[in-house]
């Protein structure tokens, strides 16, 4: 089925990308539809995405120890 491109600015961004890649022109408009369709998941708000690596990798229960400062500073030179 074919597909007509009926706005100039859109063939010669096409055109452009193909030349660039060295594609035809159907294989440029179906490497960036392609592209597009792969970036969905970050269409999504980045609040919505850390909530979903936080359900993923949650943090380790507190251990409830205190760290030691003056520790951590002498081991990054900090005396």
């Amino acid at each position: 089925m074919p597909l007509y491109i009926k706005d100039d600015a859109t063939a010669e961004l096409v055109a452009r990308l193909a030349s660039e890649r060295g594609l035809s022109k159907q294989d440029a408009v179906k490497l960036a539809v392609t592209e597009e369709l792969n970036r969905s998941p970050e269409a999504l708000p980045l609040r919505e995405r850390l909530r979903i690596w936080r359900e993923a990798n949650p943090l380790p229960p507190p251990t409830g120890l205190v760290a030691d400062k003056a520790f951590f500073d002498e081991l990054s030179g900090e005396v």
